[in-house]
Parts: structure tokens; C-alpha cells; sequence
């Protein structure tokens, strides 16, 4: 078995039950796999909040739950030495709680800053993905604690080898979202459906008639490759797109039955980004 877990970022609400499952776990004991978790300055179970948008007239937030990602080529195994980081047969990676005191080269070599560094014990720590319950058969669960503790299925626990678990399907059926950092790497911690940049508007009626236009056409270009999406305002006259990729710079371009079309150049995605409040003029 390949043990992993699938980061559903779509199904995150930040309740942080996670965070305080694996608090719950891991503070105040240890095992041979990890020294206790202080109950401050450490985050196993780091839930990555961020406000999206760059106009009060559209703010998302966003929020991803970042554990170790258990790579298969661990950064921080390469920085410890003398055994100090080691992955097990199952691939998780573990920090040996007695060979990696005062390696704080450790922390530093993590690419997305998921090792801590407990200041009392001059030791680097990290989420053990649980596996020392995970070795108990007394243990009677069968996932990690934070997985448990989802209540929105966000954390999914299973065999990645097994392309029928559950974990495998929902991997296959969404779009893998690598953290910053990990781009190329093969991780047991996988991330999905993590938001890259949006581009977003409101298309109005003229000035004057103060009413939004309802299913205006939306269509979007890359100026770069040429790709092309197209959508229609809502019932608020708001039309956006979602997913788009970051760095590029589009054409907007927005018509209605009736009235001139209306084009924007250069609207980029280096961040997310309100295009426009878009009044029409009759033809």
C-alpha cells in the first residue's frame, strides 16, 4: 500500500477541524516516529488562507489545507544527514526525532514551509501523515485524525497504488493543482482543485435605464496561445472565469443584441482580477 491523501480545495470551508484533530493527536505526546507537537508556533495541518480579487466588487477567499506533502523525492531528506529524514516502504516520510536534533537545515530545504522547527528541542517536526496510528492495529481507525475529522470530505485517505480507492478515483476525476514548489513532483499528498486566477466583470444597460444586462456574450482570448472561453451575465449582469491560467494577457470582448460591442486589451492574470463595470451604448 501507497498511502496518500487527496486535498479537495473546492470542499474546504475552513472550519479547521482538521487543524484541531491533528493538535488534538499530536500535542502533548510522542512515539518513536515524532517528538509531541507544541501546542504553539506549529501547524501540521496548515490551513493556507487567502483574500482573492483586486476590486471590492468581487472578493473571494480561498483556503487550502497544506500538510507534508510526503514527496518522492524529499527536499528535506537530502538537506539531513546521517539518516535524520527517511521515508518508510509505504513512502511516507518521517523525521527521526532523535538524529535530526539541532539540523535546521531541515526546516529551510521544505519548498512549501510544512517542517517546523520546536526551538526547546532544537528539532524539526512535521505531519507524520499519522502512521504511527496507522502501524497500531489496536488503533481502531482507519484514517489519519484529520481526515476523521473532516466533515465536508475535503481530506481523502486511501491506497494511491489501488486505482480503484476511493482516494485514486477522486485524484482521476479532478484537476491536480501542484502547490508552488512542487511543480513536477510526485507527492502522496495531492492537491486538487487548488484556484489559480479569475477574471471577472458586470455588464449594465446604458447609464441611464440603471438596470444590468442578463445573458450578455462573454468571450475571452489569450493573447499568448490563443485560446478562447466564452460565457453569458447572469441575473446580477455579472460574468466571470475561473481557473484561468496565471501570467497571460487577454482580450475581453462583450456584445449584446442591439447594442456596440465592447473590447478590453491586455487584461492580465498575474492575479485575480476585476476586468470592468461595462455600461452599453445602443447601436
Amino acid at each position: 500500500m501507497r498511502p496518500g491523501i487527496a486535498v479537495n480545495a473546492a470542499r474546504c470551508m475552513a472550519c479547521y477541524a482538521c487543524f484541531m484533530a491533528c493538535k488534538d493527536e499530536h500535542c502533548g505526546w510522542g512515539s518513536a516516529l515524532t517528538a509531541p507537537q507544541p501546542r504553539m508556533g506549529q501547524y501540521w495541518m496548515n490551513i493556507v488562507e487567502w483574500e482573492r480579487g483586486d476590486s471590492e466588487r468581487r472578493i473571494k477567499t480561498a483556503t487550502v489545507p497544506t500538510p507534508c506533502s510526503h514527496c518522492e523525492n524529499p527536499a528535506c531528506m537530502a538537506a539531513g544527514k546521517d539518516g535524520a529524514v527517511y521515508k518508510r516502504e509505504d513512502g511516507v516520510v518521517i523525521i527521526d526525532p532523535e538524529k535530526a536534533k539541532g539540523q535546521k537545515q531541515i526546516v529551510d530545504a521544505c519548498p512549501i514551509g510544512a517542517i517546523y522547527w520546536n526551538e526547546e528541542l532544537q528539532l524539526a517536526q512535521k505531519c507524520t501523515m499519522c502512521a504511527e496510528l496507522m502501524d497500531d492495529p489496536d488503533y481502531p481507525g482507519k484514517e489519519p485524525r484529520c481526515v476523521e475529522a473532516c466533515p465536508n470530505q475535503a481530506l481523502v485517505y486511501g491506497d494511491l497504488d489501488d486505482p480503484e480507492s476511493e482516494v485514486s478515483k477522486l485524484i482521476a476525476a479532478n484537476k491536480v493543482t501542484p502547490l508552488a514548489g512542487l511543480e513536477g513532483m510526485k507527492t502522496q499528498v495531492v492537491h486538487l482543485n487548488v484556484p489559480s486566477a479569475f477574471l471577472a466583470g458586470t455588464v449594465y444597460m446604458p447609464e441611464e435605464e440603471e438596470e444590468v444586462c442578463i445573458g450578455a456574450k462573454v468571450v475571452i482570448t489569450c493573447e499568448e496561445c490563443g485560446c478562447t472561453y466564452e460565457t453569458v451575465t447572469n441575473w446580477a449582469g455579472d460574468w466571470e472565469f475561473e481557473d484561468l491560467p496565471k501570467g497571460k494577457s487577454w482580450t475581453v470582448e462583450i456584445s449584446y443584441p442591439g447594442y456596440k460591442s465592447v473590447k478590453y486589451t491586455g487584461e492580465r492574470t498575474d492575479k485575480d482580477h476585476y476586468v470592468a463595470m461595462t455600461y452599453l451604448e445602443k447601436e
